[in-house]
């Protein structure tokens, strides 16, 4: 089961659940949409996406929104990051698409593929 973490404002997370309901409905494949803004991640998600990611923190974190720099978080601890994730769910990088083995990042919205060509 695919799962998109969608913001539904963000234009590059709007193409690529376009893109995901295209490939999904070609594999007859289901997916669920989470508006992580509406239903934030907690930590134990935020842990496990980063798994999938294979990728540190700061490379799931949206380091240009004011909130970073607001926070403070330049140089923070991976432990700091993935709290102000699950506290300020707008600094989680948009969208991400998990198949519960693996997740990739929306960024350019065409990464959804890797995903189907397994």
């Amino acid at each position: 089961m695919l799962t998109i973490y969608h913001n539904p404002r963000c234009s590059k997370s709007r193409q690529t659940l376009a893109l995901l309901e295209e490939k999904a409905n070609e594999h007859k494949q289901e997916f669920t949409i989470v508006e992580y803004l509406k239903t934030p991640l907690n930590q134990g998600q935020i842990e496990q996406l980063l798994v999938q990611l294979n990728c540190t923190p700061v490379e799931m974190i949206r380091t240009k929104e004011a909130e970073f720099k607001e926070q403070e978080l330049n140089g923070a601890s991976d432990e700091q990051l993935i709290q102000a994730m699950v506290n300020t769910p707008k600094l989680v990088e948009r969208p991400i698409v998990s198949d519960g083995d693996k997740a990739i990042i929306g960024r350019p919205p065409e990464n959804v593929f890797s995903l189907f060509n397994q």
